[in-house]
C-alpha cells in the first residue's frame, strides 16, 4: 500500500496499525473463490458518469492492473471469480448518492482491462441495485446468489478486492462475516481484503464544499479506514497475495 506523506495518515498507521499479511493460496489446502466488488465504468473509467473519476486515478488504474492479474490466476486454475456491478433502474435512486450505473448507460458494465470476465467460464456476474453487495444478492425469490455461490462451489475463503475499499467492499466483507458467524455462509470460513486490489475515491475538503450534502472524502485516509474496519470486523488485510507452484 501506498505510503502517503500526511501527518494524519502517519497518526493512524502508528495508532491503527493494519499488521498486514502475505497470503499464499491455496491457503491451508482449502476451497477459495475470488470476489471483484464493482469495477466497472461508471466507478473507475473517467467522465464515464455521476461517480466515475473526473481525471485519472492511480490507485484506481493500480487496483484494475492487481484485479486483472489476479482473475487470470484465478481462471488459468480454474477457481472460482464472482464479480458483482452495480446496475440501476433510472426510475429507482439510491440516496444519498445522484443517478449512477444505470441500465443501458455503460456505466453498469465492466471495465475494458476485465470485460473478458463476462465469456469466462469460471466466472458469475452479479449485477445489484444496492450498496451492499451481500443484499443485492437477494433475488425476488428470497433465495441469495451469493449464498448459493459460497455453497456450491463449496468456498471456504474468499479473497475481496474492488471498489469503494471503505463502502461497497467494506459492507460485503462485515456482512459475509456477519452471515458466517451466523450460520448461514457455510462452508465460509475466512475472508481476506487485498489492499493493493482496492480503491477508493477522493473528494477533497474543499470540494466537498461547493457541493450540497457532499461529505469530504480524502481517497488515502477512507480507504485505509475501509481496510481497518475489515480488519476489526474480523477479516485478514493482506498486501501481497502468491500462488503455490502446486496450485498450478
Amino acid at each position: 500500500m501506498e505510503v502517503i506523506a500526511d501527518p494524519f495518515m502517519s497518526y493512524l498507521q502508528v495508532e491503527l496499525p493494519l499488521g498486514l499479511e502475505a497470503l499464499e493460496l491455496p491457503c491451508q489446502e482449502k476451497r477459495v473463490g475470488l470476489v471483484i466488488v464493482d469495477e466497472e465504468n461508471g466507478f473507475c473509467t473517467v467522465g464515464a458518469g455521476n461517480l466515475a473519476p473526473k481525471e485519472s486515478s492511480k490507485a484506481i488504474t493500480h487496483m484494475v492492473n492487481q484485479t486483472d492479474h489476479l482473475a487470470k490466476q484465478f481462471s488459468a486454475r480454474s477457481w472460482p471469480i464472482l464479480a458483482t456491478l452495480d446496475t440501476h433502474e433510472i426510475d429507482k435512486p439510491e440516496h444519498p448518492f445522484p443517478p449512477h450505473c444505470i441500465v443501458g448507460t455503460g456505466e453498469e458494465n465492466l471495465v475494458p482491462e476485465l470485460a473478458w470476465l463476462e465469456n469466462d467460464p469460471n466466472a458469475t456476474l452479479m449485477r445489484k441495485d444496492c450498496i451492499n453487495p451481500f443484499v443485492g444478492a437477494i433475488r425476488d425469490d428470497g433465495s441469495n446468489l451469493f449464498i448459493d455461490w459460497i455453497r456450491d462451489n463449496k468456498i471456504q475463503q474468499i479473497l475481496v478486492v474492488g471498489i469503494c475499499t471503505d463502502i461497497c467492499v467494506l459492507d460485503l466483507v462485515v456482512t459475509a462475516l456477519s452471515a458466517r458467524n451466523h450460520g448461514i455462509l457455510k462452508p465460509l470460513e475466512d475472508v481476506f481484503v487485498y489492499s493493493e486490489g482496492c480503491a477508493t475515491y477522493d473528494l477533497p475538503n474543499d470540494v466537498a464544499k461547493t457541493i450540497p450534502k457532499a461529505l469530504p472524502h480524502p481517497q488515502g485516509l477512507t480507504h485505509y479506514m475501509g481496510l481497518y474496519f475489515a480488519k476489526s470486523r474480523g477479516g485478514h488485510v493482506v498486501n501481497k497475495v502468491t500462488f503455490s507452484e502446486s496450485a498450478q
